[in-house]
């Protein structure tokens, strides 16, 4: 699917669907042990940064930017953190109070914070996710592709985040790869403040 459609499938307006299309997206989410993909991340402002994602269960995921973007996010399980290599600084926040909860948490019933969009073309579904008690984490809308032999018979094709801001920044995923051999060394980072010690 060309990236803009992906974009805007993503961001569909919800509307009641079918409850099997929710346990379609947690039955894939719960059987991918690992994926890596390249990403193409656009914001608001229509300024698209690349670079790849990889994650591997329970918890873990990693988004390694271009080269000339000297950011990195890692996610442990218990909190993602943001290390700044320009500024040295570091900003970590729980899992449980960002949109990816729902990617990277799949041990949660996603019924319960999620539901499907209707007016998707055939083959594909779009959830929408967000914690109605902590609005201020923003809102996520996850896009799958049906695909024979990827996990749960689905393909994850990228999200949409929106923040309490009204900020919208696109992830288009492409060349995804499931089952994969991940060292948990991936998500190690060094740390770039001069008074602690590296991780």
């Amino acid at each position: 699917m060309h990236r803009f459609m992906i974009a805007a499938a993503l961001i569909a307006a919800p509307a009641a669907a079918q409850s099997g299309e929710l346990a379609k997206v947690q039955a894939h989410l719960r059987a991918v042990t690992t994926m890596t993909a390249d990403f193409a991340q656009t914001d608001r402002n229509g300024h698209t940064l690349t670079g790849t994602v990889t994650l591997k269960q329970p918890g873990k995921i990693r988004f390694q930017y271009q080269k000339d973007v000297p950011l990195l996010i890692v996610g442990d399980g218990k909190a993602l953190t943001m290390i700044d290599y320009k500024v040295a600084q570091v900003s970590r926040w729980p899992v449980g109070n960002s949109p990816l909860a729902l990617l990277i948490d799949p041990s949660k019933d996603i019924s319960r914070y999620a539901h499907a969009v209707s007016g998707v073309p055939a083959g594909r579904i779009v959830i929408e996710g967000r914690d109605p008690k902590h609005p201020e984490f923003g809102t996520i809308t996850m896009g799958f592709a049906e695909r024979a032999g990827a996990p749960g018979g689905l393909m994850l094709a990228g999200w949409t985040v929106l923040d309490a801001q009204g900020n919208r920044t696109t992830t288009v995923l492409s060349n995804q790869k499931f089952g994969v051999p991940v060292n948990d060394q991936t998500f190690r980072w060094r740390d770039p403040r001069p008074t602690t010690r590296g991780h």
